[in-house]
């Protein structure tokens, strides 16, 4: 499973959910605004823009393409 950690009006986060969808693959969003322990965990493993995106064990931040047309 693919979750990716967003925040509303977030472009690169939209571009993303997008890219998912168009390769049919599954994820789950997470809020961080709502949700403190999840912003608590992506500023644990570095990051500081979003989205992030964890898929098993590789975990990416901002809109790469190049990574997701590989998970397909």
């Amino acid at each position: 499973m693919v979750t990716i950690y967003s925040k509303s009006s977030c472009m690169q986060c939209t571009a993303t959910y997008r890219a998912f969808e168009k390769r049919g693959i599954a994820f789950k969003i997470i809020d961080i605004a709502a949700n403190s322990e999840a912003y608590s965990f992506i500023t644990g493993l570095g990051y500081r823009q979003l989205p992030v995106v964890v898929a098993g064990e590789k975990h990416w931040a901002g809109f790469r393409p190049d990574i997701i047309s590989r998970l397909a």
